[in-house]
């Protein structure tokens, strides 16, 4: 792993055909918000406010897939970051030799990416001022500085809707069905999706949705990545020197719009027996597999009501210290947490299973982890939600529910539609 400081690593030899790749990053003056400087092509980005991650162009690409897709990822990676010559003259988490990772929900079927891009510009802000970077990645050579400028954005046309694998009532079907299972074995959550077909006239410019959903959602973490973009409320797993922090959100009700009306919903999904009952399986099976790897974790007992534009949900930080010794990456963090019971449900066997059976679909990468890693392994992944998908002329559109045993199918069919709203209106005019 690559040392932060600006240093130079010698690079373990390599055979003669595969020449290492050559890093370097420096610092910068403000360019203007990260995401106007994305060119129409090969798109990367993670961000939340001003503050993040932008890439294009591709160094190297590496797909996986299967239930080693994680283990093969990461030996890659240390394959790369072992092998890469970096100097680092800005030396924060996110500069130097960094990754974008995109992973599939299931074992089966779905494939990975994980993409070094060719050049990524970042910024972080905080108590100890602001920092801007650009990094360049090359094989055999220092790149050029590129030239960073504003490129038109194309909005999308003739914008329609269709059902996915199910219509609504037939989703809502499946709903029942689990609640029943629920009942009725020892299966106490899952977490039901189902998809939207969105035809958009010609293939979709990503930079459009991806602009407005950080315009209107700018506590989330906006991403791209191979054609997945989003906004995700729901940080997986950071790891930055040290310190572990997960996000874990379960438990959601809709907002109207009056403040006053609002406060009141907010009091009450807080004390939602289902609601708290949902949430408590996500906090537990996440503090459970991070707890191997700390010395030390905060867990709330009481999850709190984060507000978003649309929905709130009931959330709740889990925070440690890793153990010394410990050199588990972010993305071996994310492996461990994955799938959650917030995405998956509890236990996870059986409700992978039910998912299965349930859904009539294939997630693909909805509902994975996606983020990035740099060099030290610190980074940060989320969880694909709220997100799409591009497929030519065509948008999949995603939305999941968790469902316990007093869970209501009409409710939850109504919950899912509201999820479809960050990412529908992001493809409007």
């Amino acid at each position: 792993m690559a040392p932060y400081p600006g240093r130079v690593r010698t690079p373990a030899p390599q055979p003669p055909e595969s020449a290492p790749l050559v890093v370097r990053s420096t610092r910068l003056d403000d360019p203007g918000p990260l995401l106007g400087l994305l060119p129409h092509q090969d798109s990367m980005a993670w961000v939340r406010r001003a503050d993040g991650l932008v890439g294009w162009g591709t160094a190297l690409r590496y797909e996986a897939a299967g239930r080693d897709r994680f283990v093969d990822a990461q030996r890659w990676w240390r394959g790369v970051t072992g092998s890469a010559v970096v100097r680092d003259e800005v030396g924060v988490p996110g500069s130097g030799l960094v990754a974008f990772g995109s992973f599939a929900f299931a074992d089966e079927p779905g494939s990975s990416v994980v993409v070094v891009p060719a050049v990524v510009v970042g910024h972080r802000s905080g108590s100890g001022g602001s920092v801007w970077w650009v990094t360049t990645v090359s094989a055999g050579s220092l790149a050029p500085p590129p030239v960073l400028s504003s490129q038109p954005v194309r909005p999308p046309e003739q914008v329609s809707y269709s059902d996915g694998a199910m219509s609504g009532p037939a989703w809502a079907h499946r709903v029942r069905e689990a609640v029943a299972r629920i009942g009725a074995t020892p299966l106490e959550k899952v977490v039901l999706a189902r998809d939207l077909l969105v035809s958009t006239g010609h293939p979709l410019d990503v930079r459009w949705p991806l602009h407005r959903l950080a315009q209107a959602y700018p506590t989330c973490w906006t991403f791209c990545l191979d054609g997945l973009f989003g906004a995700t409320p729901e940080l997986l797993v950071r790891r930055e020197r040290g310190l572990v922090t997960s996000r874990v959100l379960a438990g959601t009700i809709r907002r109207t719009g009056d403040d006053a009306h609002d406060l009141a919903l907010a009091g009450a999904l807080a004390r939602s027996s289902k609601d708290l009952e949902e949430h408590e399986y996500a906090v537990r099976s996440v503090a459970q597999a991070l707890a191997p790897h700390c010395a030390s974790m905060n867990v709330p007992e009481s999850p709190f009501v984060l507000h978003l534009p649309n929905v709130m949900h009931l959330a709740t930080d889990v925070t440690g210290v890793i153990e010394p010794g410990d050199d588990a990456s972010s993305l071996a963090l994310a492996a461990s947490l994955h799938p959650s019971a917030a995405v998956g449900g509890t236990p996870t066997d059986l409700a992978l299973a039910t998912i299965t059976e349930l859904e009539g679909m294939d997630r693909g990468r909805y509902a994975g982890p996606v983020g990035w890693i740099d060099a030290a392994g610190d980074g940060e992944w989320g969880l694909a939600l709220r997100c799409g998908i591009t497929e030519g002329p065509r948008v999949r559109l995603f939305a999941g529910c968790g469902i316990v045993a007093s869970s209501d199918a009409d409710a939850e069919l109504a919950e899912a539609q509201v999820k479809f709203v960050p990412v529908r209106d992001s493809l409007g005019e």
